[in-house]
């Protein structure tokens, strides 16, 4: 694929594609929307063939990653659009009277929101601004490391390194 040989995209298509539409039908839970997905994933593939690296991963595995990455894109995307949404609607601006429960889960969202706030601040710098640009903007992996002028690799390492430190500090506060 890396010298642009059509047959070995089709030969990979076949053989992963399945696989890959599974995952991504689990992940979306949305048939059309995963067809749509998978069509990105391999077309990825075909553009960044010279980025596959078989020490790393098997092309199963390098296209499953890829499409769990886009279809959380997806997700992202998608929870976005929803939210604008119901934003564009006109929801009533006028705060109406709650119920006890509903009191009682505001304010512990509100100190969720609170403990996941102070733990990103105790990451450092490199790891709290990717995190924030992909989960708090929406930004795909590949958009923030245009946006940090930072290869790709490095982004997603310390996204996920500051997801690991996230995850132990916020142990504590597990249900």
């Amino acid at each position: 694929m890396k010298e642009g040989d059509r047959e070995a995209m089709a030969s990979l298509y076949d053989g992963h594609a399945s696989a890959v539409l599974g995952l991504l039908v689990r992940l979306l839970r949305d048939r059309a929307e995963a067809e749509e997905v998978l069509q990105d994933v391999f077309l990825q593939a075909w553009r960044q063939a010279d980025r596959y690296q078989a020490d790393r991963a098997t092309p199963r595995g390098w296209l499953l990653m890829m499409a769990r990455s886009r279809g959380l894109d997806r997700l992202r995307s998608r929870t976005a659009r929803v939210r604008r949404e119901e934003e564009s609607e006109g929801t009533p601006s006028s705060p109406t009277r709650a119920t006890a429960p509903e009191v009682v889960e505001r304010l512990a969202e509100s100190e969720r929101t609170h403990q996941i706030r102070r733990a990103l601040g105790t990451l450092p710098t490199e790891q709290r601004i990717p995190i924030q640009l992909a989960f708090f903007e929406g930004l795909t992996h590949t958009e923030v490391a245009d946006r940090l002028a930072a290869p790709l690799g490095t982004v997603k390492s310390r996204i996920l390194l500051g997801m690991r430190k996230l995850r132990t500090a916020l142990e504590p506060y597990r249900p």
